[in-house]
């Protein structure tokens, strides 16, 4: 065999520490926690949002359903809202899918522009 190649081969590694079980660890758990703050935490927010808009219906607020109706809200009976859409048509539809409350936003768009004056 040559001399270069049998030194080459006779080379051993140095003995390496092993690393922590936590500093393995470490990367996954800070994965964990990025993915939370980006995806889960705006979530749950948006959800307690559109939970207090919910529960802040009244008769006589303009609201916008999931499907793009527009209308008025007429009353609130437990999970069903009745809304008018226009020329006495009135439709129920289950409080979960009101998307927005067109009343609620315009309140605090004034109160927004009060505050900047």
């Amino acid at each position: 065999m040559h001399p270069i190649l049998q030194l080459f081969l006779a080379q051993t590694a140095p003995d390496a520490q092993q690393p922590s079980p936590l500093m393995t660890i470490f990367p996954f758990i800070a994965i964990a926690v990025v993915f939370y703050l980006v995806f889960f935490r705006p979530q749950q927010r948006q959800q307690k949002q559109h939970q207090e808009t919910l529960s802040k219906l009244a008769k006589g607020n303009q609201i916008v359903t999931q499907g793009g109706i527009y209308g008025t809200v007429v009353s609130v009976e437990n999970a069903v809202v009745t809304i008018d859409v226009g020329k006495g048509t009135q439709l129920r539809v289950g409080q979960g899918y009101i998307l927005r409350d067109l009343t609620q936003e315009e309140a605090k768009k004034a109160a927004e522009g009060k505050g900047k004056k």
